[in-house]
């Protein structure tokens, strides 16, 4: 694996545009959009701690879905009261957050469109990181399905997060990219080989040895128990595995656990 394909300008043009922001008693957020490294203007909001710091950082990414927060909006409550404990919550959009993104796209696009991606959350990590009193020693990051799996390869690429909650994520790219467009025979084992280059089970093993929250549900229509226990399997120690009687998007006992880890973790 070329990991090089992975890097990007560092130092490129963010062109932020503040849209609006707020404070209200214990944190402030602040709605923008900036420029990715690909061009592309993406939004994002960041809650703050009110005081000086230093602040732990979490970093949110989404899952695709068709819901209305299946984009930066998904985690806001949850941002909203680790910011009153003190960590900066950075939330962005995905390029799953564009509607019907998904039927749109086509299996010849999405070896080089996860890349990008990849490259988009580590500018994530930079622009969450560069926020004034921010402790980069104490750094969470939170991803949902698509939003797991991508944090899990960029991680292993980019290992600035100290510890990761890795919600209802499937080993294999391919596990939803052949959803749609179908594809039959040589192409369809010729796509899952070219994606296996970048699969998530691919990377995981490389987290180590940052603690990683793996939380599954029992009814998944998309992840597998079988998908659920390889990909865990394949992450190094130390690791957690929470079971939920809940579908894909999970529950309110995996919120609940998952605030309460990540607060360990960070010493919030």
């Amino acid at each position: 694996m070329n990991e090089a394909m992975f890097d990007y300008d560092r130092g490129g043009e963010l062109g932020i545009r503040q849209v609006g922001q707020l404070q209200e008693e214990g944190y402030s957020r602040r709605l923008f959009t900036y420029l990715t490294p690909g061009g592309v203007r993406r939004a994002a909001e960041i809650f703050s701690p009110v005081g000086e710091g230093p602040f732990a950082a979490i970093l949110y990414v989404h899952w695709l879905a068709e819901t209305p927060d299946a984009n930066r909006t998904q985690f806001e409550g949850e941002a909203l009261e680790m910011a009153k404990r003190g960590a900066v919550c950075l939330l962005v959009e995905a390029m799953w957050s564009e509607r019907d993104w998904f039927i749109k796209r086509t299996q010849e696009e999405d070896y080089d469109n996860s890349v990008r991606q990849v490259i988009e959350l580590r500018q994530a990590m930079d622009l969450l990181l560069s926020q004034p009193g921010v402790d980069a020693g104490r750094f969470a990051y939170v991803g949902h399905d698509f939003g797991a799996m991508y944090g899990t390869v960029t991680g292993a690429v980019d290992p600035r997060p100290t510890c990761y909650v890795l919600m209802a994520a499937t080993p294999r790219f391919s596990d939803w990219y052949l959803y749609y467009p179908k594809l039959e025979g040589d192409a369809r084992q010729a796509f899952i080989d070219k994606m296996g280059e970048i699969d998530p089970i691919t990377y995981v093993a490389r987290l180590s040895p940052r603690p990683v929250f793996f939380q599954f549900a029992t009814d998944d229509e998309h992840v597998s128990k079988e998908r659920a226990v390889e990909f865990s399997g394949a992450a190094g120690d130390p690791k957690k595995i929470g079971w939920y009687e809940a579908r894909h998007e999970l529950n309110e006992e995996a919120k609940k656990d998952r605030m309460a880890w990540v607060i360990e973790q960070l010493g919030l």
